[in-house]
């Protein structure tokens, strides 16, 4: 299976995934603003929407996945004895589904504009404090020594967190949730985790030195 993946983007949380499930995808790299891709594909015909992640199947349609939900739960999905998802149908995959909804709606897509600077300054500080308030759930959910977001199993929706890790860039101020932290330093020490952040950084680096100055 071939990914396409974006520097510190949400397609962190595929890479960990398949990390955790010891598959060995095809990475390629596409520059956000550039709009090139790290092995000169036209990512436009894979995604004409622009954005990462994006996987390509080895079936004979070569299906094409987009949304990190989606594919983070397709590649769960098909090593159900892995533990990273519930199954289909039960009252725990539903509330899972929850979770990763609100992570998707109150984290990742309230960052995005105020990384690209969209927003009013009265519109900047009332996402920045959606941020807070969406991340002090998540801390209120680690409160009672549990090791991941759902016990202490990690899962998709652990490796969907770290994915959209981008409190800094957006100003939210969050450093104050001590549960949320001890987490973040757990994961930051998952083989899993630093294997994605590696072959992320090193493919950016060589895509980034081949684009033309």
């Amino acid at each position: 299976m071939k990914l396409y993946i974006a520097n510190q983007t949400c397609s962190q949380a595929v890479q960990i995934i398949a990390n955790e499930l010891g598959l060995e995808l095809e990475l390629v790299h596409f520059d956000v603003f550039g709009k090139s891709t790290s092995n000169g594909d036209d990512f436009a015909q894979i995604n004409p929407l622009l954005y990462v992640p994006a996987l390509v199947l080895n079936n004979d349609q070569q299906d094409i996945l987009s949304e990190t939900i989606v594919v983070t739960s397709y590649l769960a999905d098909q090593h159900p004895q892995a533990g990273l998802i519930p199954a289909h149908g039960t009252l725990e995959r539903v509330k899972f589904d929850q979770l990763l909804t609100f992570i998707a709606t109150e984290i990742a897509q309230k960052h995005i504009p105020l990384m690209r600077k969209l927003l009013t300054e009265e519109g900047t500080a009332w996402t920045r404090a959606k941020l807070v308030t969406a991340y002090s759930a998540l801390d209120t959910r680690l409160a009672d020594g549990r090791a991941f977001l759902t016990g202490d199993t990690f899962t998709v929706a652990d490796a969907y967190v770290f994915g959209t890790w981008w409190h800094t860039r957006s100003g939210a101020q969050i450093e104050h949730l001590e549960h949320l932290m001890a987490y973040k330093a757990r994961m930051d020490a998952l083989p899993s985790v630093q294997k994605a952040l590696k072959e992320e950084a090193a493919l950016f680096a060589a895509h980034s030195e081949a684009i033309p100055a």
